[in-house]
């Protein structure tokens, strides 16, 4: 009698009156790959090419064009510091995101300096050491990528700050102290991008490591004794 009672009250409901819904057992949404944060950094991705254009017209010396591809290029440096921003705060993160946004990065900085170089206003010496270690970064993460993801980290973020002032003050007609400001910014981003790059080294070389140690634990527990 007892247990006819009690499935009466459980399929009636009535077993879970008062209580509320169990929400940690409810399924997790996943983070959409279109949103705000992502369609930030795709908009600085179409504006590589729209700054490439403004930075050559006029032979590459002309004053208006010359201020025309700095705000450009500042524009696209913004988004760089907001969708990072929106991603944390709104729960926007993405694998998709993670990768985009330094990928963006490295495709706005790498045109700037190679179009400075071109132009005669930056060694290209600085160029060439800044793209070895953008390449190299981005190889790293292509290589752990089965492993896990390498996000920017702070320091990646201050040298990519150091890198888009330099490089805006180099864009601007300016002369004077301005130039040695430029210059001096530069050679602090310079050592600012050796050194981050041997952090991601370190930081790829270690999550390789973690995987392939728990990969190992996994398989041994696996193997009946």
């Amino acid at each position: 009698m007892t247990d006819r009672v009690r499935r009466a009250v459980e399929e009636s409901g009535l077993a879970n009156a008062g209580r509320g819904p169990d929400h940690i057992t409810d399924p997790v949404d996943p983070v959409p790959v279109v949103n705000i944060a992502n369609a930030l950094t795709v908009f600085r991705i179409v504006l590589v090419p729209v700054f490439i254009v403004a930075l050559f017209l006029g032979g590459g010396h002309d004053t208006g064009w010359r201020i025309a591809a700095a705000v450009i290029f500042g524009i696209a440096a913004i988004t760089d510091r907001y969708d990072g921003r929106l991603a944390r705060e709104r729960g926007l993160v993405t694998d998709f995101g993670k990768m985009a946004d330094p990928i963006a990065d490295k495709a706005l900085i790498g045109s700037a300096l190679v179009g400075l170089s071109i132009l005669g206003d930056l060694s290209w010496w600085v160029t060439i050491v800044i793209l070895i270690r953008e390449l190299g970064v981005t190889a790293l993460r292509f290589w752990v990528l089965r492993h896990g993801v390498i996000p920017a980290s702070r320091g990646g973020k201050l040298k990519t700050l150091l890198q888009a002032v330099a490089i805006g003050l180099y864009l601007l007609p300016l002369a004077g102290l301005w130039h040695v400001a430029a210059a001096v910014t530069m050679g602090t981003a310079v050592i600012a991008t050796v050194f981050t790059g041997g952090d991601y080294v370190w930081q790829a070389l270690v999550l390789r490591r973690r995987s392939l140690a728990g990969r190992t634990d996994e398989g041994r527990a696996r193997t009946p004794d």
